[in-house]
């Protein structure tokens, strides 16, 4: 089982559709897969179920969901953490979620509080490992291959604690200046996070919840939302696309790779071989998983059938010819990107 981390502390570049999209096309590829909404905003479980069946989900009875499940840690429970009862998409008996909560960041402040080593005494030592218990149990349960993980937009302890409890990560971005930002940003920030696992995993060993002692890798980047013109990205698109390669090469893996935070690279160079495969698509560097333009009206019918968009029915959904050759272009563009996380993640 491979928990991979989908962070980027920066909004609106598409966390929750690559987690939705990769997710399910890793099960058409033969993988069990479990998707984890640690966003508040919950978009990934209403993506995944739909409005009303995550409407019903709101009874306070109902405790399969992250927060709830989470409990025994946070508000000291006389009971270990349990593996819920996940929920599939009606169409994907292979694709699990395990659902978001709108007050899951009450649970910031104990944590942040237990992030505070020499202060981490008691129950505040069971916070830390607690989210990375809950995910690996509850994949346990569903024999699950592949664990994606939505994060929400922030630096938050939350977001601290799972990416430090992952195997993996990748970074969507958008082209635009405030991706090019976040990008320099998790350069220093990411580092930080990852020192600070090295000192807390000894000392949170002996918990209920030990942290896990691996540190996550880097998967790669994707570029999302940007328009098209004769096929290819815009000029200045292209322009800030560029820097923000740029960025990944000569700033962030540098970084990352001074505190063992990346692959070895020819596992990166044998994943980029895959390109060959996207002949329409311009070249694009070995840390780039994808470049995924922007979905239109797709995306509204995506959510409304929580389907991704490259398994929407071109008839039934009264789409023409040219929409019908972007659908085929998305399937291919995700199951590349899909496989070549397989190749990253294989272990040698």
């Amino acid at each position: 089982m491979k928990k991979i981390a989908i962070f980027n502390h920066k909004g609106g570049v598409s966390k929750t559709t690559t987690t939705f999209n990769l997710g399910w096309m890793l099960t058409k590829l033969g993988k069990r897969v479990l998707l984890v909404d640690a966003d508040s905003q919950c978009n990934l479980s209403l993506y995944t179920i739909g409005n009303k069946r995550y409407e019903e989900l709101l009874d306070d009875s109902y405790k399969h969901n992250i927060k709830d499940a989470l409990e025994p840690a946070f508000k000291a429970r006389p009971k270990l953490i349990e593996a819920i009862d996940c929920l599939n998409p009606k169409s994907n008996e292979k694709l699990f979620l395990l659902p978001g909560h709108l007050d899951l960041t009450e649970y910031e402040v104990a944590l942040g509080v237990s992030f505070q080593l020499s202060n981490a005494l008691g129950t505040l030592k069971n916070l830390p490992g607690s989210f990375n218990y809950l995910i690996e149990k509850t994949a346990a349960k569903y024999n699950i291959d592949y664990v994606l993980i939505d994060m929400n937009p922030s630096l938050s302890s939350i977001n601290q604690d799972l990416f430090i409890s992952s195997d993996y990560f990748l970074v969507p971005t958008s082209p635009d200046l405030f991706s090019l930002m976040a990008i320099n940003s998790l350069a220093r920030i990411l580092p930080q996070w990852e020192r600070w696992a090295l000192t807390a995993r000894p000392i949170f060993s002996d918990s209920e919840y030990p942290l896990p002692e691996t540190s996550p890798k880097f998967l790669g980047y994707t570029i999302n939302d940007f328009n098209l013109s004769s096929g290819m990205p815009s000029s200045s698109f292209i322009k800030i696309m560029n820097r923000i390669s740029d960025a990944v090469h000569n700033g962030l893996v540098p970084e990352l790779a001074k505190v063992n935070l990346t692959l070895d690279q020819e596992k990166y160079h044998k994943a980029s071989r895959l390109n060959n495969k996207l002949k329409s698509q311009r070249e694009i560097d070995k840390y780039c998983l994808g470049e995924i333009s922007n979905f239109n009206k797709l995306i509204a019918l995506s959510n409304t059938l929580s389907i991704p968009i490259y398994n929407i029915d071109p008839k039934r959904a009264n789409l023409g010819v040219s929409q019908e050759r972007t659908l085929n272009w998305f399937n291919l563009l995700y199951k590349t990107i899909a496989e070549k996380i397989i190749i990253l993640t294989k272990n040698e």
